[in-house]
């Protein structure tokens, strides 16, 4: 090639790159904020990139997200949000209650929408369902709600036990609703609940080895970013200590895990995600209902029963959504 030809070739590639770039900060911003972390967010993220793309938003094409993970250290998550609040992003997807509250004591002018295991309105995210107001909608699993339900069904399962142990992040700020209605449920069947909190995978082993000193009949996990990225370290936990544990979420049933009862959680970022979509066609987070992601399901791992020695009741046999053989 001469160099008279190479350097037009360059000439041209030169002006072609501010193009691109403009283009490039041209697109809509998504900025993602979670408490938890990267690694074990792999289904929630594709789920909510399939709710972005039934949308007409497809990541890298047309649309720009940029993740902020808060690897369980909740206290960072202040930080990550007035970063995304200095980049002037489009919209915030807020997911996990930590970050919830925090992307929203952080703007009260980008549109945010949230997931939320708990009830949004208690939670002071909104100011009613059917009319969010504000900047602020989102999706609710309503899993909180129903902790509760989860210390009744440990009592199903181990009729005979008088102990139960709770496992709560104690950094979330959701954590003492459920200490707090899950401690009533135990009170009215005459049990007693021993919670146990970990935010740190240490603290998550600790209160394993503590379940043997109290002598807890079975372990309800109570919910958590953090502990949704650590599905399969705690249903293995609870394989070789042989706990009877009940989480929220299919995930850790299939992860070897007993029972769970809850709604989807990838139901709710796949909701979201539409959610988000729409607010970047133009859609005021204040004029979309808070939506509910699925119904509640009781799923059972019969090997894991048979693994445990355990006798699932015909009651909640009946009662499953799912049986895993």
């Amino acid at each position: 090639m001469r160099r008279r030809e190479f350097i037009k070739l360059i000439g041209v590639a030169g002006a072609a790159w501010p193009r691109a770039s403009v283009a490039q900060q041209q697109l809509p911003v998504i900025g993602f904020l979670n408490g938890g972390d990267s690694g074990g967010s792999g289904p929630m993220i594709r789920a909510f990139l399939q709710g972005l793309k039934g949308a007409g938003y497809v990541e890298g094409e047309n649309v720009v997200i940029e993740y902020r993970w808060a690897n369980g250290q909740y206290d960072r998550l202040p930080a990550l949000a007035e970063e995304l609040v200095r980049r002037r992003v489009s919209v915030i997807a807020a997911t996990s209650t930590p970050a919830n509250l925090v992307a929203k004591a952080a703007t009260t002018s980008i549109p945010i929408v949230f997931t939320a295991g708990g009830d949004p309105v208690q939670l002071g995210l909104v100011a009613s369902l059917a009319r969010p107001g504000g900047n602020v909608t989102g999706v609710t699993q309503m899993t909180g709600e129903v902790a509760p339900k989860r210390v009744e069904l440990a009592h199903e399962l181990v009729p005979q036990a008088t102990i139960f142990g709770l496992l709560t992040n104690p950094t979330n700020p959701s954590a003492s609703t459920v200490e707090r209605d899950s401690h009533a449920a135990a009170v009215k069947l005459g049990l007693k609940l021993e919670v146990l909190r970990a935010s740190t995978d240490a603290e998550i082993d600790q209160a394993f080895a503590a379940l043997r000193e109290i002598h807890a009949g079975a372990l309800v996990i109570g919910t958590d970013a953090f502990f949704n990225n650590r599905i399969n370290k705690i249903a293995d936990l609870a394989v070789r200590d042989s706990v009877i544990a009940i989480y929220e979420y299919h995930q850790f049933v299939t992860a070897g895990g007993l029972v769970s009862y809850g709604g989807s959680i990838t139901d709710s970022y796949r909701l979201a995600g539409g959610y988000v979509g729409r607010v970047l066609k133009g859609e005021k987070p204040a004029d979309l209902p808070v939506q509910q992601a699925s119904k509640i399901e009781l799923i059972i791992n019969l090997k894991s029963a048979k693994t445990l020695g355990v006798s699932v009741p015909q009651s909640i046999y009946n009662r499953a959504d799912e049986v895993i053989e």
